[in-house]
């Protein structure tokens, strides 16, 4: 053995650079457990004080992906993009843009994640759709991809399973907040994907994980150097979640949002950041067309046609896309009003997916069960004109006593004053390798 935990971890701390064939050894010595916990916290804490350089954190993120199964479709000959999204409230955009995308020629091996804290989780979504089943074998995710040119899964237990065992400890020693750490974990999952290309949408204000938007650059910027030197295409663009994406909040009424998108009938903001990003993928797969092609899917009905066909080969019951009235709902309903007239200056994001996590929609802790039929549909957003006693969300709930402690708490996320400024645009900019 060439190395040691102890004199890795103290390179680190003395903010030295690890060599990446030490970096290799303690990845792969931590997930086999001859390094334990508590050197790798050593080492997470190391690095949240003293960062990882651009090579250092290229063979880090590499080590992750080492540690366990990686998937290879080379035989399809389609282009392979996905996409990932740092997370934020109400954003659904992952279930019409798959879709719509893998329309137009794109193999979209979309691996998704379950909602924690204050936002919601894509395959929380998706399990909205009775019978559907996120977790398949290696096998069914390439048979069902080579038959659709899209699969909407979640992760395997053998895949980069380092990064499984190195969140859970982060999350339990006060190491989460370290942008290399955020990003090899982020990466190391995707990159093991097979993928020809990668768009990342990473969120900045109140409902993000990034709240600043210098903060929300600086991952973008990381995990795009990331996908360069792996050699995968990697775009990012940093988007605004000041207040909700769309008009749902929840999972049941996510899904009916999703399906309004692409039947050319959702809400504009999460429509035109479904085109944004879908343009991106097309871009980085070498398809033309750009947006006239998108809109043209749309139209013709094909990219409803490719979700349905995509949740039936999850085992999904499709009748449900097609009549969205029969997705669960929640037994009782509220509504939070205006006080006074004016204009909304604020709907916060952060206020409202923590009360829609504690009605029912979210888990605040991961063995926590989802109740698919909470739902917050907003009636006011930033900019819009509101008399007293006006609507500005109609929230449905099963749990009473949840709701009456929750009731204020969502009525102080919105704002209005007697003129307001607009909300800031939703794309704030684009990272791409001639950026960093």
């Amino acid at each position: 053995m060439a190395y040691t935990a102890v004199e890795l971890i103290e390179l680190k701390r003395d903010r030295k650079t690890l060599p990446a064939d030490g970096i290799e050894w303690f990845i792969d010595a931590y997930t086999k457990g001859t390094v334990p916990d508590y050197q790798m916290a050593a080492m997470a804490m190391a690095i949240v004080f003293n960062g990882l350089e651009p090579d250092e954190l290229a063979a880090w993120t590499a080590a992750m992906i080492a540690s366990g199964e990686t998937l290879d479709f080379s035989e399809i000959p389609a282009p392979k993009i996905d996409k990932h999204s740092t997370g934020g409230v109400g954003d659904k955009i992952s279930i019409p843009l798959a879709p719509l995308v893998a329309a137009c020629g794109v193999a979209v091996p979309m691996m998704s994640g379950r909602g924690l804290g204050h936002t919601g989780g894509t395959l929380d979504k998706l399990e909205s759709i009775p019978g559907f089943e996120p977790r398949i074998d290696r096998a069914r995710f390439g048979e069902i991809l080579r038959d659709h040119h899209l699969v909407l899964a979640g992760q395997s237990d053998t895949m980069v399973p380092a990064d499984r065992k190195l969140y859970a400890l982060r999350d339990a020693s006060g190491t989460v907040a370290s942008i290399p750490l955020i990003s090899s974990s982020i990466m190391s999952k995707k990159l093991s994907e097979g993928l020809d290309g990668l768009v990342l949408d990473v969120k900045t204000g109140s409902g993000a994980f990034m709240d600043e938007l210098e903060e929300s650059r600086e991952l973008a910027r990381t995990m795009v150097g990331i996908g360069a030197k792996s050699g995968v295409e990697t775009v990012a663009l940093i988007t605004s979640m000041d207040q909700p994406l769309g008009n749902e909040v929840g999972n049941a009424n996510e899904i009916r949002e999703s399906v309004d998108v692409l039947k050319g009938e959702g809400p504009e903001d999460v429509t035109e950041l479904t085109l944004a990003l879908a343009e991106v993928m097309l871009e980085l797969a070498r398809i033309d067309g750009g947006r006239e092609r998108l809109l043209d899917a749309i139209a013709s009905g094909a990219a409803f046609q490719k979700l349905k066909d995509v949740a039936a080969a999850h085992g999904g019951d499709v009748s449900v896309l097609d009549d969205t009235s029969l997705l669960e709902v929640a037994e009782h309903e509220a509504v939070i009003s205006a006080t006074e007239d004016g204009i909304v200056s604020r709907c916060d994001a952060l206020t409202i997916g923590l009360a829609a996590t504690r009605l029912g929609a979210g888990r605040e802790r991961k063995e926590d069960d989802i109740d698919r039929g909470v739902a917050i549909t907003l009636a006011a957003k930033i900019g819009d004109e509101v008399a007293k006693g006006d609507p500005l969300a109609v929230v449905r709930f099963n749990d009473e006593e949840k709701w009456s402690g929750q009731r204020d708490k969502l009525a102080s996320a919105w704002s209005v004053s007697p003129d307001a400024a607009p909300p800031r645009d939703l794309v704030l900019e684009r990272i791409d390798t001639s950026q960093i």
